[in-house]
C-alpha cells in the first residue's frame, strides 16, 4: 500500500504503466544488477520524505516494489530537502530524499546529536532548469550574471525585467532586458533546489560583491514544483527554476532557457547529454539517505533500497525525466550500499 501526494501521480502515470510490465517480467540477479533478488512476503511500513525533486523517483520505485510486496505500506512525500533532513535527523523517517548533499555544518551535527547514522546513496543527476513561458521570446539565453541581476540579493524591488539593466551590465550580464513585467515563481528556502541554485549560480557573484549568498526575497516561493510550473505557465514574461524532470514533463506550458556559465562557452540547453557530460552549467547530483538503525530493525527498508538499486528500480530516475548515473558512479553507489558504509562522501 502506498500513500502519495497527488502531484507525484501526474509526473509518473505514463512511465509507471511500462515500468510495472517490466517488473512483472523481471526478477533475477543478472537482470537487476548487483544488489540481489527482491524479497517477497514482506510486511511493515516505510516512511520516505524530503526533496520534491527526488520524490518522483522514490514514488516510481515504490510503485514497482509494491507490485511484488503489496503488504508493505510506503509513504512518500516531498516537503523539501531541508524539511526532509529535519525529520530524518529527528528519527521520524526511514529514508530522506535529497536534491543536495547533507549539510555538514547544521544537518550532520543534528543527526549526530540524535544518534542517527546514515548511508548516503547517489541515485541520479539533475540539471536545474531555468524556465519561462513559451510566449517569452525575449529570454533566448541567460548567463549567471544575468540570473544574478534578475534573481539575486541586489534585485529586490525589480518588478520589470528592464529594472535589472544597470545591475546586469555592472556584473557582466547583457544589461539589455525587455520592458516587461518580471513575474518570478521559484523554490523556497526549504528546498534543496533553492540551495543548489544559490550555490551554483548566485554565490560566486554575491561573494565578489560582498553580498549574502541568497536570492531576492520578493517572489512567489513554493516547495511544490507543480505550483512553480503553473505559476510560470500562467505568466507570459515569467522566470523561475525547477528540476529537469519537471521541465521535460511540461514542454507545452513552460520553456527551459539555454544557460551560459561563468566561464562562457556559449548557451547550452539542458538535456540528458549536456547534463551528464557537465556541459550544462547547472547540473547536480540527487541522493537518498537511509537511517542505519531503521535499516537494521526493519527488513522492509532493506528490501526497498535493495530494489531501488536494481536496474529496474534505478531506471525510475530516467523514466520520470532525470539523467542516469554513469556506470562507474552507479557501481560506487551499489558498493556503498552493499558495504553499509555510513557518512557522507560529498564536500
Amino acid at each position: 500500500m502506498i500513500r502519495l501526494n497527488g502531484k507525484a501521480w501526474r509526473l509518473l502515470l505514463a512511465a509507471l504503466a511500462l515500468a510495472l510490465i517490466a517488473t512483472a517480467c523481471g526478477g533475477d540477479d543478472d537482470a537487476n544488477g548487483g544488489t540481489g533478488d527482491v524479497q517477497e512476503d514482506l510486511s511493515g511500513s516505510i516512511v520516505v520524505s524530503g526533496s520534491s525533486t527526488v520524490e518522483p523517483i522514490s514514488v516510481g520505485v515504490a510503485e514497482k516494489f509494491s507490485s511484488v510486496n503489496p503488504d508493505v505500506e510506503i509513504r512518500v512525500d516531498g516537503p523539501g530537502t531541508g524539511d526532509g533532513f529535519e525529520l530524518f535527523c529527528n528519527g521520524e523517517t526511514d529514508i530522506s530524499d535529497a536534491s543536495r548533499a547533507i549539510d555538514p555544518e547544521e544537518e550532520i551535527p543534528a543527526c549526530e546529536e540524535n544518534g542517527i547514522e546514515f548511508i548516503e546513496l547517489k541515485v541520479a543527476i539533475d540539471g536545474l532548469s531555468v524556465i519561462t513561458s513559451p510566449a517569452n521570446e525575449a529570454a533566448e539565453c541567460l548567463s549567471f550574471p544575468d540570473l544574478y541581476a534578475l534573481l539575486g540579493p541586489e534585485s529586490e524591488g525589480f518588478n520589470n525585467w528592464s529594472d535589472a539593466n544597470d545591475l546586469g551590465a555592472e556584473v557582466g550580464g547583457s544589461g539589455d532586458y525587455p520592458d516587461a513585467p518580471l513575474v518570478i515563481t521559484a523554490p523556497g528556502e526549504e528546498s534543496g533546489t533553492y540551495d543548489s541554485f544559490i550555490e551554483i549560480v548566485l554565490e560566486g557573484i554575491a561573494e565578489e560583491r560582498s553580498q549574502d549568498a541568497t536570492s531576492r526575497p520578493d517572489y512567489q516561493a513554493s516547495a511544490d514544483d507543480n505550483v512553480i510550473v503553473e505559476g510560470i505557465a500562467n505568466n507570459d514574461t515569467s522566470l523561475g527554476w525547477v528540476g529537469f524532470a519537471f521541465a521535460v514533463q511540461n514542454p507545452d506550458t513552460i520553456r527551459a532557457v539555454p544557460i551560459e556559465g561563468e566561464e562562457g562557452g556559449g548557451c547550452v540547453e539542458p538535456d540528458p547529454e549536456t547534463i551528464s557530460s557537465g556541459e550544462y552549467p547547472i547540473a547536480r547530483d540527487l541522493f537518498i539517505y537511509v537511517n542505519k538503525a531503521k535499516l537494521d530493525e526493519n527488513p522492509a527498508v532493506q528490501a526497498y533500497v535493495d530494489y531501488y538499486l536494481t536496474d529496474e528500480g534505478i531506471a525510475s530516475a530516467t523514466e520520470v525525466g532525470y539523467v542516469a548515473l554513469d556506470p562507474a558512479d552507479l557501481e560506487a553507489t551499489r558498493s556503498v550500499w552493499e558495504s553499509g558504509e555510513t557518512g557522507t562522501r560529498e564536500g
